[in-house]
């Protein structure tokens, strides 16, 4: 559907969350993160990956072993024949108070900016309260997953989301319902 746009965290959602992660071969991609991505692709849905990584804030990695690690994530959605449109990150850590780190939205900003598209029909789906909180701050519907840290962020999050998946092909089907695509 051409203006929709899916805003998707990284690590819990599309990948195990396996802490800081600086080393492209510890990326391990949820069993159908690929199917996922692919079905977005298929009906002309754009797919932004936004995420905090603030192991480079703290020292942990290089914003050079970081891109390693996003080029990962993409060459393996590439070789099961799904496409990223962007992938934007947050190097900054929680104290640094930047509007960068979701759930601020200069991200979001910049992708719509260099992607020439609107955030009228935007999803975000993601496995925490920050990732349902950047949806509410971009009046775009927040989907949580319940994989990576999503079950234990239930009972914490300040704004209910519009769905809660129990993967993300559970809530790219309930996106693309919500669609009528």
């Amino acid at each position: 559907m051409e203006d929709a746009v899916v805003f998707l965290d990284r690590d819990g959602t599309i990948n195990e969350d396996r802490g800081y992660i600086g080393n492209p071969d510890d990326i391990i991609l949820f069993e159908n993160a690929a199917e996922a991505v692919k079905r977005l692709n298929g009906r002309g849905i754009k797919v932004i990956v936004v995420t905090n990584q603030s192991g480079v804030g703290r020292g942990y990695f290089s914003g050079e072993a970081l891109d390693g690690v996003n080029k990962k994530v993409l060459e393996l959605l590439g070789l099961a024949g799904a496409r990223v449109d962007g992938i934007y990150y947050c190097p900054h850590t929680p104290q640094d108070g930047c509007d960068c780190r979701k759930p601020g939205t200069a991200l979001i900003a910049r992708a719509i900016a260099e992607h020439g598209i609107s955030a009228r029909n935007a999803y975000v789906i993601g496995d925490k309260g920050s990732d349902i909180e950047l949806a509410r701050n971009i009046s775009a519907k927040g989907v949580l997953v319940l994989t990576g840290k999503g079950r234990d962020e239930t009972q914490k999050l300040s704004f209910q989301p519009d769905f809660v998946a129990k993967d993300i092909l559970d809530a790219v089907l309930w996106i693309t319902e919500d669609l009528k695509v």
